[in-house]
C-alpha cells in the first residue's frame, strides 16, 4: 500500500495562480505523453507516486491524451482510486477539450455541446465528480466566444470544475475570454501556452495581458519536445521523437547548427550546476511571471532530474544575455 512521503511539501516551491487563492507547484506533471496504452500501469503508477512524493500536486491532462485518446485520463483515474485514494483534497487535476476526440461534428472545437459532453466523458474516465481546472484547449474561430466561455462558466456553476482556463489563445483572444467570463461571474484562472527558450511567442503581449488580468500561466513544452535536453547534444538519437518523425518534432528541425548551439547552452548549464533540461525549465520559471511549468516523464529518474530544477531558479544578467545570443541565432526565436 502506497504511503506518501511525510516531507513531500518541504522542497517544492508553490506559486499563487494569478489573483486567485490557488497555489500550484513550480513544476506540474503532464500526462500528454507516456500515459497511454503503450506504457504499463506499473511504470505509470511509479511515476505518479514519485511525483506526489516530490511535491507535485498538479496533474495536467486533456481528453485526447494517450494514445489512444482518453487513456491518460483512465490511467490517472486508476491512480486516484488506488494509490491516491483519500488524497483527492491534496491533488489538483486539470483537463481540457477542444482538439479532435471523437468522430462527427461534436468531437472537437468549442461549442457548448462539445465541451460539456467532453467534460462528462473526462469525469467518467477519471472517476471524479469534478476537476479542479477545465480548459478550452484552443480558440474556435467558428463558434462565438460567448458560447465557449459560457460552457466553461456552466461547468463551474454545476460544480463539475472549480476553475476555468484557456490554452493556446492569443493575447487578444485571452483578453476577450476574460472579459466574458468576468461578466458571467467566473474569473479566468489560468492560461496554458507553449513556451520555451526556443519558442517565445508569449513574450509578444500575452504575458503582459495575463499580468493585467490577474490570470496565472502554466507553460507546456518548456523543453521543446526534448530538444532542450541532453538527448540531442550529439545529433538525433535512435528512438527519439525526431528520429521517428513525430508530428510534434521533425528530424529537419534538429540541424547541425542547432546541435552546436545546444552544446554551448549545455556548457552554460554545467557552469550553473544544472543539466540543460534543468536550466531550460528554470529559464521558463525565472522572475515568477510563469506560475508553473508542465514536465513530462518517461521514467522516475527523468522526473527526479526535472524536479531538481527547483533548487536554482535564479539567473544573472550575463547568463540571460548568453542564452539570448545563443538561441536567437537558431532562427526559431
Amino acid at each position: 500500500m502506497y504511503l506518501p512521503s511525510a516531507d513531500r511539501y518541504t522542497a517544492m516551491p508553490y506559486r499563487r495562480t494569478g489573483r486567485s487563492g490557488l497555489l500550484l507547484p513550480a513544476l506540474s506533471l503532464g500526462l500528454w505523453h507516456n500515459f497511454g496504452g503503450d506504457r504499463t500501469p506499473e511504470s505509470q503508477g511509479a511515476i505518479l507516486r514519485r511525483a506526489f512524493d516530490l511535491g507535485i500536486t498538479h496533474f495536467d491532462l486533456a481528453n485526447n491524451y494517450g494514445p489512444p485518446p482518453g487513456s491518460a485520463e483512465t490511467a490517472m483515474g486508476r491512480a486516484l482510486k488506488t494509490d491516491f485514494a483519500g488524497l483527492r483534497d491534496e491533488i489538483v487535476v486539470s483537463t481540457k477539450a477542444g482538439y479532435h476526440m471523437w468522430e462527427g461534428p461534436y468531437g472537437e472545437w468549442g461549442s457548448r455541446k462539445s465541451l460539456r459532453s467532453s467534460l462528462d466523458q473526462s469525469l467518467n474516465r477519471l472517476g471524479l465528480d469534478y476537476v479542479d481546472v477545465f480548459y478550452s484547449h484552443r480558440f474556435d474561430p467558428d463558434t462565438p466566444l460567448e458560447e465557449t466561455m459560457g460552457a466553461l462558466d456552466t461547468a463551474v456553476r454545476q460544480g463539475k470544475a472549480l476553475y476555468a482556463g484557456v490554452s493556446n489563445y492569443s493575447a487578444e483572444q485571452t483578453r476577450e475570454a476574460a472579459r466574458i467570463l468576468n461578466e458571467l461571474g467566473t474569473p479566468l484562472l489560468i492560461h496554458q501556452p507553449r513556451y520555451s527558450m526556443l519558442d517565445r511567442w508569449v513574450e509578444d503581449g500575452l504575458l503582459d495581458a495575463l499580468d493585467e488580468l490577474g490570470t496565472g500561466s502554466i507553460a507546456y513544452s518548456p523543453l521543446e519536445q526534448g530538444i532542450l535536453s541532453d538527448r540531442y547534444l550529439h545529433g538525433i538519437p535512435e528512438g527519439s521523437r525526431a528520429a521517428g518523425n513525430s508530428p510534434f518534432l521533425s528530424a529537419e528541425a534538429v540541424t547541425p547548427d542547432l546541435v552546436s548551439r545546444l552544446g554551448s547552452l549545455n556548457e552554460l548549464a554545467l557552469e550553473r550546476g544544472q543539466s540543460l533540461a534543468q536550466m531550460a525549465l528554470a529559464w521558463v520559471l525565472r522572475g515568477g511571471r510563469v506560475t508553473s511549468a508542465v514536465v513530462g516523464a518517461s521514467s522516475v529518474a527523468q522526473l527526479e532530474n526535472s524536479v531538481a530544477t527547483a533548487r536554482n531558479l535564479e539567473f544573472g544578467e550575463d547568463e540571460l544575455a548568453r542564452i539570448d545570443e545563443l538561441v536567437k541565432g537558431t532562427g526559431r526565436v
